[in-house]
């Protein structure tokens, strides 16, 4: 999304859209895997991922057009090493482990789009799979969307522009997650993980060449 946004409407209103647009997709994604939903889970995530979230969120309303393009781009790419390094070393962690990282991931996803492979890493790492990783993220992202969206709208972020992408966006959105499911039964995951690590890095690198184009 960052990818196609960016020349749209710039940079910086970019995560608020997505947050908005999030709450659709991640709503019908929650609702087509309902019955995985790792509630407990949830839960720790959320209590230790709240108060980083609206520090994330507040950090992001401060940067310029091209400060917000370094850093979405710049966490974009890192995602892919990172997940590729925490599946080599098949980490594993605790409930404790998971809501230590949580604090982290709250900065991170208030402030950043593409930060998901971290909440994705840490659930796989704490022992979830499959259809329960993917339910359990949505649930919480509709919770992390909430707050963001609390704090671009008291920060004025949240303009007519903003609200119109983002509803045009959630609303054509809400069908795919009942096709994901589809495909996620009978997509090799080795396809489809290299699929989304071209896609990802290749928009990280578009938007810092943006982002460095505007500072010189």
């Amino acid at each position: 999304m960052p990818l196609v946004l960016v020349p749209l409407v710039g940079a910086e209103p970019v995560v608020p859209i997505i947050a908005i647009s999030a709450m659709f997709s991640n709503t019908s994604r929650m609702t087509a895997f309902l019955k995985y939903v790792d509630w407990r889970r949830v839960a720790i995530v959320l209590v230790a991922s709240v108060p980083t979230c609206v520090l994330g969120a507040w950090g992001y309303t401060r940067l310029t057009d091209a400060g917000a393009a370094l850093v979405i781009g710049s966490m974009l790419i890192l995602s892919v090493p990172l997940r590729r390094l925490a599946k080599r070393r098949d980490l594993k962690i605790s409930d404790t482990g998971l809501g230590a990282g949580a604090v982290g991931y709250g900065l991170v996803v208030g402030g950043t789009s593409g930060s998901g492979v971290i909440l994705l890493s840490l659930l796989m790492a704490v022992g979830l799979e499959g259809a329960a990783v993917i339910a359990t993220d949505a649930a919480i992202s509709v919770a992390t969307s909430i707050i963001k969206i609390s704090v671009f709208g008291l920060a004025g972020v949240v303009t007519a522009q903003v609200l119109a992408f983002a509803v045009l966006i959630g609303v054509i959105a809400l069908p795919g997650a009942f096709l994901a499911k589809a495909f996620v039964e009978r997509m090799p995951v080795h396809i489809h993980t290299a699929i989304l690590d071209a896609a990802v890095i290749i928009g990280g690198v578009v938007m810092i060449s943006a982002a460095l184009r505007q500072l010189l």
